[in-house]
């Protein structure tokens, strides 16, 4: 197993000027088949993932309960490279201001909740370039917790598609999503967005997504799983799975992770995991 930690990506700011952090890579301990980008929640960093991850990888343990920064504690896949980068600091209407890593702005999670388009469209921008200049024979995906699966999911909507909420072209090719305890942004209008092409149909139709949630979770509520799900769905993502578990709240457990495990290993026909 080898393993790094680099800027790759560090540096490079948001449309409104804020300086993502650096980025973490935990490489492949067998062939290398698939690459997903792992992002982190509200508040947090890519070190903490790498670090669990890299733990992990060492000796393939499974917690009794998992907090979100251990998330990655329990994925025993040797054929995937993991890249976990660290979200800008920025103000948070949340936290009435306060500043802290977020890949977007964010108010109160509700239905009234209106999507910072500027912020999504520049976390999305960065994750795809650190997908970039993967090798063409690698399958790429990106996953998520919290804030970390909201915009894995809008990342998954701009694949689909083919563009930014600018209009600006997104041109990876993406082969799998998974986003625990989010929501997804954009889900008003997404549905007509992707009626309109037959291409962007195509697309969302082709790229497995696997979304799971806690019935109890209190910071982002069930309904907000259950609802991007059934939106995705809707707008004609027809490969969405969606894992309730019963009075979890908003963290992971080693069974929702074992379930993690199996999807991406049969979805990305990957070697080797155990």
């Amino acid at each position: 197993m080898s393993y790094s930690h680099q800027s790759m990506g560090s540096g490079h700011r948001s449309g409104r000027g804020h300086e993502f952090g650096r980025t973490y890579v935990v490489r492949p301990k067998g062939k290398h088949q698939a690459t997903i980008v792992w992002l982190h929640g509200l508040g947090d960093n890519g070190s903490r993932y790498y670090n669990n991850l890299s733990l992990a990888l060492n000796s393939l343990c499974l917690c009794s309960l998992c907090s979100s920064s251990q998330l990655l504690e329990s994925l025993p896949l040797p054929n995937i490279k993991w890249i976990c980068p660290t979200a800008p600091s920025r103000p948070v209407s949340l936290l009435g201001g306060f500043p802290c890593t977020a890949w977007f702005d964010v108010g109160e999670i509700s239905e009234d909740l209106q999507d910072d388009i500027e912020g999504l469209d520049a976390s999305a921008a960065h994750i795809a370039n650190l997908l970039s200049t993967e090798p063409t024979d690698v399958k790429v995906g990106i996953g998520g917790f919290s804030m970390g699966a909201a915009i894995a999911l809008y990342s998954t909507t701009c694949y689909a598609l083919g563009r930014y909420g600018t209009g600006h072209p997104y041109t990876i090719n993406l082969r799998a999503t998974v986003g625990l305890s989010g929501w997804l942004p954009g889900w008003r209008s997404l549905r007509s967005k992707i009626e309109s092409s037959n291409e962007a149909a195509r697309r969302a139709a082709s790229i497995p997504v696997i979304l799971s949630h806690g019935t109890s979770d209190d910071v982002v509520p069930y309904r907000f799983g259950e609802k991007s799900a059934y939106s995705l769905a809707m707008a004609g993502f027809r490969q969405v799975v969606f894992k309730p578990y019963e009075g979890l709240g908003h963290y992971t457990v080693p069974k929702e992770m074992e379930e993690v495990v199996h999807w991406l290993a049969s979805r990305l026909g990957l070697e080797g995991w155990r």
